[in-house]
C-alpha cells in the first residue's frame, strides 16, 4: 500500500510555507484546528512583523492575537507562540532544538509539532499523527489505537524510519485528496485493490472523481 501511496504522491512536501525552523514550528502551532490554507494566508503579516525569534519574545501577545486570530483559537495561540520563543532564548540559545524530547518541552509544542518540524526543518525522520494519518491507518488497518503515541510506533514498526517523513505527509495528502472523513472517494482511489475498507465510501468511478480534491484546494 505505501508503495502504491509512494507512486501516487511521488514529490510530497510539508503544505505549510517556511523559511526556517521557527518559521515552520510557529506555522505547525497555528496549523492546530486550521487548514494549511488559512495559516499559509496568516503568517506572512506574523513573521514580516516578528522577524526574529527575539522580537517574538518581546512581541505583545495582544498583538500576536490580532494576527493570528483568523487561525481560532487565536489566545492560547498567541500565548504558546510568545511563551515557546521566551523559552528558545532562555533554554536553547536562541536556536529552535533538533531533538524531540527538547522540543516536547516548548509550550503548546507536541510530539505531532515536534515530529512536522524534525521532518521537514532538520531532515529527521518523524511519524505526524494527525486526523487524516489516524483515519487512514486505522482504515488500512495498519493499527486499531485511537491512542496518537501507540499509533505512532505501531506504523513506525511496519514502515522503515527512513521513510517516516514521506509517509507521514502521503497520508496527509491521501487523507486530505481521497480517503475523506465523511465521503471517501473510493471508485478514484489508487489503493482499491489493496485497502481493506474498500466500499464504505462513493464507489461509482464518476462520482468518486468529484469528490477528489486537487492542488489548488489547498493554496
Amino acid at each position: 500500500m505505501y508503495r502504491v501511496l509512494t507512486k501516487s504522491y511521488p514529490n510530497v512536501r510539508c503544505e505549510l510555507v517556511f523559511k526556517n525552523p521557527f518559521q515552520l514550528l510557529v506555522a505547525t502551532v497555528l496549523s492546530a484546528q486550521c487548514t494549511d490554507k488559512r495559516v499559509n494566508q496568516t503568517t506572512p503579516a506574523l513573521f514580516k512583523k516578528y522577524n526574529s525569534i527575539k522580537k517574538m519574545a518581546k512581541a505583545d501577545q495582544d498583538d500576536i492575537e490580532r494576527l493570528v486570530k483568523s487561525t481560532g483559537f487565536f489566545r492560547a495561540k498567541a500565548k504558546n507562540i510568545k511563551s515557546l520563543s521566551q523559552k528558545i532564548i532562555s533554554d536553547f540559545d536562541g536556536q529552535v532544538p533538533e531533538r524531540l524530547e527538547d522540543l516536547i518541552t516548548l509550550p503548546g509544542v507536541g510530539r505531532k509539532t515536534a515530529n512536522v518540524v524534525l521532518g521537514h526543518a532538520f531532515n529527521t525522520p518523524g511519524i505526524t499523527v494527525d486526523t487524516h494519518f489516524g483515519r487512514l491507518s486505522r482504515r488500512f488497518r495498519w493499527s486499531k489505537s485511537i491512542d496518537p503515541v501507540k499509533l505512532e510506533f505501531e506504523v513506525g514498526d511496519l514502515i522503515p524510519q527512513k521513510e517516516w517523513t514521506n509517509l507521514s505527509q502521503r497520508l496527509i495528502w491521501h487523507g486530505r485528496r481521497v480517503c475523506h472523513s465523511r465521503k471517501p472517494a473510493c471508485g478514484a482511489c489508487s489503493l482499491s485493490k489493496l485497502c481493506p475498507s474498500f466500499g464504505i465510501g462513493e464507489m461509482d468511478p464518476i462520482k468518486a472523481k468529484r469528490l477528489v480534491k486537487v492542488e489548488a484546494d489547498f493554496r
